[in-house]
Protein backbone atom coordinates (compact mmCIF):
# COMPACT_ATOMS: atom_id res chain seq x y z
CA UNK A 1 0.00 0.00 0.00
CA UNK A 2 2.91 2.09 0.95
CA UNK A 3 4.22 1.55 -2.75
CA UNK A 4 1.12 2.32 -4.45
CA UNK A 5 0.89 5.58 -2.31
CA UNK A 6 4.17 6.81 -3.16
CA UNK A 7 3.74 6.08 -7.08
CA UNK A 8 0.71 7.97 -6.93
CA UNK A 9 2.22 11.67 -5.39
CA UNK A 10 5.25 10.95 -8.00
CA UNK A 11 2.51 11.41 -11.29
CA UNK A 12 0.39 14.29 -9.22
CA UNK A 13 3.90 16.15 -9.51
CA UNK A 14 4.15 15.36 -12.55
CA UNK A 15 0.68 16.42 -13.68
CA UNK A 16 1.01 19.74 -12.10
CA UNK A 17 4.31 20.53 -13.44
CA UNK A 18 3.53 19.62 -16.96
CA UNK A 19 0.47 21.69 -16.80
CA UNK A 20 2.17 25.00 -18.05
CA UNK A 21 1.81 28.63 -16.88
CA UNK A 22 -0.48 29.50 -14.21
CA UNK A 23 -3.92 31.62 -16.78
CA UNK A 24 -4.00 34.17 -13.92
CA UNK A 25 -0.26 35.29 -14.40
CA UNK A 26 -0.74 35.15 -18.10
CA UNK A 27 -3.46 37.87 -17.88
CA UNK A 28 -0.86 39.45 -15.25
CA UNK A 29 1.85 39.44 -17.88
CA UNK A 30 -0.44 40.59 -20.30
CA UNK A 31 -2.23 43.38 -18.65
CA UNK A 32 1.21 44.74 -17.12
CA UNK A 33 3.33 44.53 -20.63
CA UNK A 34 0.11 46.76 -22.07
CA UNK A 35 0.19 49.33 -19.37
CA UNK A 36 4.16 49.45 -19.48
CA UNK A 37 4.07 49.99 -23.20
CA UNK A 38 1.37 52.55 -23.02
CA UNK A 39 3.50 54.15 -20.72
CA UNK A 40 6.41 53.98 -22.26
CA UNK A 41 4.96 55.03 -25.54
CA UNK A 42 3.43 58.44 -23.86
CA UNK A 43 6.76 59.18 -22.39
CA UNK A 44 8.43 58.70 -26.17
CA UNK A 45 5.68 60.65 -27.39
CA UNK A 46 6.45 63.32 -25.20
CA UNK A 47 10.01 63.73 -25.56
CA UNK A 48 9.41 64.00 -29.04
CA UNK A 49 6.78 66.68 -29.41
CA UNK A 50 8.84 69.10 -26.87
CA UNK A 51 11.45 68.25 -29.34
CA UNK A 52 9.76 69.57 -32.92
CA UNK A 53 6.74 71.08 -31.75
CA UNK A 54 7.50 75.27 -31.60
CA UNK A 55 6.93 76.53 -27.72
CA UNK A 56 4.09 77.91 -26.60
CA UNK A 57 3.03 81.62 -27.21
CA UNK A 58 2.44 83.68 -23.96
CA UNK A 59 -0.53 85.61 -23.52
CA UNK A 60 0.52 89.33 -23.69
CA UNK A 61 -0.56 90.84 -20.50
CA UNK A 62 -3.37 93.53 -19.87
CA UNK A 63 -2.37 96.93 -18.93
CA UNK A 64 -4.66 96.52 -16.07
CA UNK A 65 -2.99 93.55 -14.69
CA UNK A 66 0.74 95.75 -15.31
CA UNK A 67 -0.33 98.76 -13.73
CA UNK A 68 -1.91 96.50 -10.20
CA UNK A 69 1.12 94.49 -10.19
CA UNK A 70 3.58 97.82 -9.62
CA UNK A 71 1.05 99.43 -7.30
CA UNK A 72 1.49 95.89 -5.36
CA UNK A 73 5.23 96.03 -5.70
CA UNK A 74 4.85 99.99 -4.74
CA UNK A 75 6.09 101.16 -7.63
CA UNK A 76 4.02 104.47 -9.19
CA UNK A 77 2.68 103.66 -12.39
CA UNK A 78 4.10 106.00 -14.93
CA UNK A 79 1.55 108.77 -15.98
CA UNK A 80 0.20 109.10 -12.04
Amino acid sequence: MDEQFSGSAENLVREEATKGLNPGLVVLLVVGGLVLFFLLGNYALYMYAQKTLPQKKKKPVSKKKLKREKLKQGVSAPGE
